[in-house]
């Protein structure tokens, strides 16, 4: 991917030291993109775009073609009198900066999102009406979805009353206009995320900075994207999961994973020439200038769940679609720059995947040291990367690196300082080793979470899989990324030739 030696940082906009509870496209955007270019970086990765369902997962959105509401800059909307610094002031967003608060954000942001929405005469804006015949393949299905939803009660599609479930035409016409400005609301909010998105990526862009996107494989079943299109799907003739998405028991967990997620029918997608996945990616690089797809090895074979289950054990691997759907992305998109996500135990078939696509594929230096991982631990060790791939000390779903440092094991303590040749350093100046060594290392491309280079301890950790209610909420707080780090960030880049 990388024609050279490049480092970037993961940060999500969530995270962004913005005003009013959350972060989003406004000043402190742009000004984390001029630090990045400061720090001497190339690459500012992120978190999935999209709307959050319940419990605030990027990765459990309303849809993977709409942005998060959230993320909407309100000074943006100041400026263009459509609110003002009162109102927007006069709201509850929680008093820590350095968390987002999710209930009160819902509470409030939505009250003055719609206030603009009300004040702004949109339907007079050609700009606005161009977006609406451009995006209108997802977005009339999207707006009226979250429009429904509304209407009864949040509750998931799947509860809905049979007509609009089963979207029979009489009553899909009956609620376009029946809610008619609720769905231009909708609209309204899609309209000045990707706007003010699209400038914030521009300049981010102009300033030598490439934004790396991040979809995951799966869709939730409480989408748009599921609602709008079952017959992609493995569902039954009302529209219920046949199976479900998860990953089997292993060493990690004795009942596996049941995320829930409906499966695609792989078949009915090939049938359509993977029609609706062109159009999910080629949107995402209108988003993204690269492409991280989440969970790559379901491409080759993906785990299905009896649905009802309450856990994975009873599930059974079946064949994806593999090269086919990346033949057809190539084919129609030409070559993109696409980051496979290739964690956990790796089969054969799925290397040859992975190595079939040419993309590059991920290495986390927190994988390298696991006692309990008798498989494939050996291949995030530097020492074996390819130059194709992309090294990280941790992931978003990972421990933050100095954390990770006091809870392993004293043995894979031992591990760690026997590779690094330092017997005797502190766990701060063996973080900072461990930061060199993924910065040293061959891969093309190193990427750093801001909290291990802020030395931060798990309070900072974005996500830890399998809970709920902790995660997705933590932020950088105003002035806590200095110009100090930033030299000694850009001085590092330099010393290993990723400026």
């Amino acid at each position: 991917m990388a024609k050279r030696r490049k480092a970037g940082v993961l940060l999500p906009i969530s995270s962004l030291p913005s005003k009013y509870g959350i972060g989003c496209f406004d000043k402190s955007a742009y000004e984390f993109v001029d630090q990045l270019k400061a720090a001497g970086q190339s690459y500012w990765q992120i978190l999935p775009l999209g709307p959050t369902s319940y419990g605030d997962s990027p990765y459990q959105s309303f849809s993977t073609f709409a942005g998060n509401p959230y993320f909407i800059s309100l000074d943006e909307l100041i400026k263009e009198k459509v609110l003002t610094k009162k109102e927007c002031e006069a709201i509850d967003f929680g008093d820590d900066p350095a968390n987002v608060d999710y209930a009160k954000l819902y509470e409030g942001r939505f009250r003055l999102l719609r206030k603009a929405y009300e004040r702004s005469n949109i339907y007079m804006d050609p700009e606005f009406r161009k977006f609406q015949e451009e995006e209108a393949w997802w977005l009339k299905d999207y707006a009226l979805f979250m429009a429904v939803k509304k209407r009864f009660g949040g509750v998931q599609w799947s509860e809905w009353a049979e007509d609009i479930r089963l979207r029979w035409q009489n009553a899909l016409d009956y609620y376009r206009e029946e809610m008619y400005f609720e769905i231009e609301f909708q609209e309204y909010m899609q309209f000045k995320f990707r706007q003010q998105w699209m400038k914030l990526k521009k300049y981010a862009n102009e300033n030598g900075i490439q934004i790396i996107g991040d979809i995951p494989i799966y869709v939730a079943m409480d989408s748009a994207d599921t609602w709008a299109n079952p017959e992609l799907f493995k569902l039954d003739e009302k529209n219920c999961p046949i199976q479900v998405a998860g990953c089997p028991p292993d060493g990690f967990s004795a009942i596996g994973q049941l995320w829930g997620n409906p499966l695609y029918n792989w078949e009915v997608h090939r049938n359509t020439g993977f029609d609706w996945w062109v159009k999910r990616i080629a949107n995402c690089f209108r988003l993204y200038d690269v492409v991280r797809i989440d969970h790559f090895r379901g491409f080759d074979e993906y785990y299905a769940i009896p649905y009802g289950d309450k856990t994975a054990e009873n599930g059974w691997w079946e064949k994806g679609p593999g090269m086919d759907l990346f033949r057809t992305i190539s084919y129609r998109l030409g070559e993109r720059q696409i980051i496979a996500e290739d964690l956990g135990y790796m089969t054969d078939s799925v290397k040859q995947l992975v190595e079939e696509s040419g993309y590059p594929n991920m290495k986390v230096i927190e994988f390298a040291f696991d006692e309990r991982d008798t498989g494939n631990a050996s291949d995030y060790l530097p020492h074996n990367y390819p130059n194709n791939c992309v090294v990280y000390t941790g992931t978003h779903d990972n421990e933050t690196l100095i954390s990770w440092l006091d809870d392993i094991t004293p043995a894979e303590r031992k591990q760690v300082r026997t590779y690094l040749n330092n017997f005797h350093a502190s766990r701060e100046e063996l973080e900072q080793d461990l930061i060199c060594l993924v910065m040293s290392s061959v891969a093309d491309l190193c990427v750093i979470p801001m909290q291990d280079y802020l030395g931060l301890d798990n309070s900072a950790r974005m996500n830890q899989p399998s809970t709920l209610g902790k995660n997705w909420k933590w932020r950088l707080t105003s002035g806590q990324f200095t110009e100090e780090l930033q030299k000694e960030i850009r001085e590092l880049t330099g010393r290993y030739g990723r400026i």
